[in-house]
């Protein structure tokens, strides 16, 4: 579950960084038909791969934990090929594209985003179906087909719980009128609160729903149930109910803790578990989860994930220039054609996705596997003695496929588990030097990722950085040619964000030296003549000019108000509220703007 975490991450990134505007040079079936071709042959792999693992565990019924850790790798690779699949799916067969042809598509990014990911589910599916076989004879787990990747599915669908919630908020407020929450929105600072606040409701909430969706129901009353309760009782934790975890069917040896406040936090536990551990056994695999509870675990999470977003808004800016100042990428983002396009956004997506598993596979997996080690210590000091949480841990290595030695990501291994309790247990301070060693890499966490949080969004150096390396790179590349139109108006637009209005001005005049028609450059150059507060009267007529040639040419909302503020600027202000009318009438977005720009004309109109 926790790789699947990642997987998601991902696939959500890859998805988001496609284009949906660039459309592709082949038709809708063929679309089909290269998706069809891509599931099939990547079912036939799963096939062979797990054919020929199960062939040699029907050999070797009594191996080591080679044939599970082959199992787990297997599953693992698959997986990163699904993730590959998915970004062709994106980046070369343009989904996006296709998915924004159906009405209300191109409005709604949860939309889009629930049928994507539907499709990197059908490629999990696939692995699932034919990993069944193998998952049922290395863990002797009597679960039908069915049942296997049903449980996988409703293992996996609370992961994307908060995207969608996330993605529907967002999507509402795109379609609302408040303007005060949309301002907020535009900026980082605003970003990092929205986020930090909706996952902190969420967080709290969440388990309600979550148990719903895995079929979790309370746990009948028996002799072993009334001990477990009657031990959280007398440590006075507190929660809302233990529950029967139907994960696989109940047959998965697993336990787990959900919810940030007592009212709302469920403990939860397999039937597989509670057949297989004794009452003292049990108990002290619930101080585990307490432990959980006690040093605010999840708490921690939430920090990780508003971290790494907090960080991602700058990394993104500055990963988009650095590769766009590259000769190679450049030149794919100033050709515009589709297929230059896709490499481009293929490439930009790159160093996010590296950034990604760097922060959340070895640095939240630090923590991760620190923490598990916080609750095994605090689960042998309520107990008394580390004997139950040791007896615990080995029983589910003997019947988890002799996996005692194989370590995760979030995990520890079993065997280095079972070795800190022994430490433990010799020397009882062990637990206090981990809870200092936690709390000292954690402080060092919230210095360096709050120190580049800081410079990346609101110092600015992001920025001057990018726009930096991206401007010595458009130079270099129109001193190599000179005629290179598509450089010139990024260098242009470039300048005209950095305020250098005189450099802007020279290159969009370049630029109609070299094509008098061009459309982006007659309008952009009309709207700065037309803004600048040192432009002349004449200057201001021959934005009037320039603005009427460009609308002659293509008639866009953009293009509109460029003309309607140079009507505006050369005092004609009943032209200016009619075509700021008509400006308004094509938009398709960002209709406020429109409404702040007539309401500007019809207000000078009546101080007149």
């Amino acid at each position: 579950m926790f790789n699947n975490i990642i997987y998601f991450i991902v696939v959500l990134l890859v998805f988001s960084v496609g284009s949906a505007d660039i459309a592709p040079p082949f038709p809708f079936p063929i679309f089909l038909l290269s998706l069809a071709i891509l599931w099939i042959g990547f079912a036939a792999v799963c096939y062979f791969r797990f054919r020929s693992l199960f062939r040699a565990i029907v050999a070797a019924p009594g191996a080591d934990g080679r044939l599970t850790r082959f199992y787990h790798s297997s599953i693992t690779r698959l997986s990163i090929a699904a993730i590959a699949l998915f970004a062709i799916d994106v980046y070369l067969l343009n989904i996006k594209y296709w998915l924004n042809l159906i009405p209300l598509f191109d409005r709604s990014s949860l939309l889009q985003g629930l049928v994507a990911l539907a499709l990197f589910i059908l490629f999990l599916c696939t692995i699932w179906v034919f990993a069944y076989p193998c998952y049922r004879s290395l863990f002797d787990v009597p679960i039908s087909r069915r049942a296997y990747v049903l449980g996988q599915v409703r293992l996996n669908i609370p992961i994307l719980v908060p995207w969608m919630t996330l993605s529907f908020l967002y999507d509402l407020i795109e379609l609302s009128n408040w303007q005060l929450l949309k301002g907020m929105l535009n900026k980082p600072v605003g970003q990092i609160i929205f986020f930090a606040v909706f996952l902190v409701i969420l967080m709290i909430f969440m388990p309600r729903w979550v148990q719903f969706l895995w079929g979790c129901k309370p746990l009948e009353d028996n002799e072993k149930l009334s001990e477990l309760r009657k031990f959280l009782a007398e440590h006075h934790f507190k929660y809302r109910d233990i529950l029967r975890w139907p994960v696989f069917e109940g047959r998965m040896l697993t336990a787990g803790i959900m919810g940030l406040i007592g009212r709302y936090r469920y403990i939860l536990v397999t039937d597989a578990l509670l057949e297989m551990l004794s009452t003292d056994e049990l108990k002290a695999v619930l101080a585990h989860e307490m432990g959980h509870a006690k040093y605010k675990h999840l708490t921690f999470y939430l920090v990780f994930f508003v971290g790494f977003i907090a960080m991602s808004f700058g990394l993104f800016d500055m990963f988009f220039y650095l590769v766009a100042s590259q000769s190679f990428f450049l030149k794919l983002l100033t050709n515009q054609s589709g297929r230059s396009m896709n490499l481009f956004y293929l490439a930009l997506s790159l160093p996010m996705l590296i950034t990604l598993v760097i922060y959340f596979r070895y640095v939240m997996g630090f923590f991760m596997r620190n923490f598990e080690r916080q609750a095994d210590l605090y689960s042998a000091k309520l107990m008394g003695t580390p004997r139950y949480t040791i007896d615990s841990l080995e029983k589910i290595a003997l019947w988890s496929g002799k996996s005692r030695d194989l370590p995760s990501w979030h995990h520890f291994s079993i065997r280095e588990r079972v070795e800190c309790l022994k430490k433990m247990a010799i020397d009882p301070l062990v637990a206090k030097r981990h809870n200092h060693y936690v709390l000292i890499a954690f402080l060092a966490y919230l210095i360096c990722v709050g120190a580049l949080t800081y410079e990346l969004n609101f110092t600015g150096a992001t920025e001057r950085l990018s726009y930096e390396f991206f401007t010595r790179a458009l130079e270099r590349d129109i001193a190599n040619n000179p005629s290179n139109v598509a450089a010139l108006e990024a260098l242009a637009m470039l300048y005209h964000k950095r305020g250098e209005i005189e450099k802007a001005t020279t290159a969009y005049r370049r630029i109609l030296s070299l094509q008098p028609n061009d459309t982006a450059a007659l309008n952009n150059l009309a709207w700065i003549l037309a803004t600048d507060p040192k432009s002349t009267d004449e200057q201001k007529r021959e934005a009037l000019d320039l603005a009427k040639r460009a609308v002659a040419h293509e008639r866009k909302s953009i293009y509109l108000d460029t003309l309607a503020e140079a009507y505006f600027v050369n005092g004609h202000r009943e032209m200016a509220i009619k075509t700021e009318k008509d400006a308004l009438a094509l938009a398709y977005s960002n209709k406020d703007y429109y409404l702040r720009q007539l309401k500007k004309f019809e207000s000078s109109r009546e101080t007149d």
